[in-house]
């Protein structure tokens, strides 16, 4: 699902064809170097003798959503690390039966921006991003993070990092999604007519929960868990409800754009506040009862097995998975398979609750170093305004990293080394 770039800034709708530009001259030198021997310094951090979990600080990584998606993110990726990237990127296209590395490499952006090719490309970027760093700097989820956790379509990329499903059958759920959600949309503009989409209402914090439970009371849906039902009588054409909480200030709506429209009208005379709207860069309304028939889709998937040659009879979800995952539906650790299944199936329509996720990882669990891991920033900038950016002071920790790009990946080995031993003051 798309998240807010910036307070202020609306999506460039304009169709164009952009060509990849070359990274060399502003990535680091060690990166240029024909031989991984090169990176020996690099090498040894991330081999170092892990230190106990009981005694680190908590660590989570983190994937991003819908709405990150860039032609040409692989650029950086395929010039620094070409034998790994190229490699993978051939395995993606096999799963995915077509070409998606030519449409992220070198599509237009309303091509890649199509909900079936969006969604793909992001998810793949990311594990690409995490297969590198597991060659290149022999950087394993299990060894150094404690918790894993993705935005909305994040949460598949999550669910690999943490053990319970495989690349190949995640990245085959996420294509099945993508293609039921885009049916889903089409199905009710043919039906319903009107304009679908998502936008992101941004306010100040005290006004967060007094316009939730406005919108709450003008659309009749309040219950967690449970819009699916309490929506089945009212037309598509007619709903809009709360996509996703993704901070202590912003929210994001789902539905026909007029009706979005009309309530945040009555929502700035109610509540004698103006939040500003900000349209997002989505073709669907996801995480709204439009997307009922994708539940369906994914609930057949997970009730299958898995794709992955040599595992044709068995299960496609493991459990217990390496690493606990966060849910974006009950903001909580995964409890079972069960529980998994059910609970990644519906989040095709239910609330993203993104802020919960991480005030629980935050608050609760006290994890004090975030890695984010994918395109895009916009994530690491939602966790960091809940949990505070970069730092190195002994409460928080590590503070929030982003590995977007190659260029940032000194940084951030260097930044988890540099904290590995710091414990939290009471």
């Amino acid at each position: 699902m798309p998240l807010l770039r910036g307070p202020l800034s609306v999506p460039n709708a304009t169709t164009t064809t952009m060509t990849p530009r070359p990274v060399a001259a502003r990535l680091p030198r060690w990166l240029l170097q024909p031989s991984p021997a090169t990176r020996p310094r690099f090498r040894a951090l991330s081999t170092a003798t892990t230190i106990a979990r009981s005694t680190r600080p908590k660590t989570a990584i983190f994937f991003p959503g819908q709405g990150v998606q860039k032609v040409g993110m692989l650029t950086p990726w395929i010039e620094a690390f070409p034998s790994t990237a190229n490699h993978i990127l051939q395995e993606i296209d096999h799963i995915v039966g077509f070409k998606l590395s030519e449409v992220i490499q070198n599509g237009t952006n309303k091509e890649l921006n199509l909900t079936p090719n969006a969604q793909p490309a992001i998810m793949a970027t990311s594990i690409l991003i995490m297969r590198i760093l597991e060659k290149e700097f022999d950087f394993h989820a299990a060894q150094r993070v404690d918790y894993t956790l993705g935005h909305s379509l994040g949460e598949f990329a999550a669910l690999v990092a943490g053990g319970y499903v495989a690349f190949e059958d995640s990245l085959y759920m996420v294509q099945q999604r993508a293609a039921a959600m885009a049916a889903a949309t089409r199905r009710a503009e043919q039906t319903y007519g009107g304009r679908y989409g998502m936008m992101a209402i941004v306010t100040e914090p005290e006004y967060l929960q007094p316009l939730i439970a406005a919108i709450h009371g003008f659309v009749g849906h309040s219950s967690t868990g449970a819009k699916s039902e309490s929506a089945e009588d009212r037309s598509p054409i007619d709903q809009v409800l709360i996509a996703n909480i993704n901070s202590k200030n912003q929210i994001v709506l789902s539905g026909n754009m007029e009706r979005i429209k009309t309530l945040v009208a009555h929502v700035r005379q109610f509540l004698g506040h103006d939040p500003r709207a900000v349209e997002l860069k989505s073709d669907s309304p996801f995480h709204s009862p439009i997307m009922k028939p994708a539940v369906a889709v994914m609930q057949k998937i997970l009730e299958g097995k898995s794709r992955v040659p040599g595992r044709e009879n068995e299960d496609i979800v493991t459990f217990p998975g390496t690493l606990p995952c966060i849910s974006n539906v009950s903001a909580r650790p995964f409890e079972s398979k069960a529980d998994l299944k059910d609970l990644l199936a519906r989040g095709c329509l239910e609330t993203v609750r993104w802020w919960d996720s991480i005030k629980y990882l935050d608050q609760e669990v006290k994890v004090r170093r975030w890695v984010g891991i994918g395109p895009g920033k916009v994530g690491r900038n939602l966790v960091g305004k809940e949990v505070g950016m970069r730092g190195k002071d002994t409460v928080k920790g590590g503070g929030v990293w982003a590995i977007t790009d190659p260029s940032e990946i000194e940084e951030v080995l260097r930044g988890l080394e540099e904290t590995e031993n710091l414990v939290e003051e009471e």
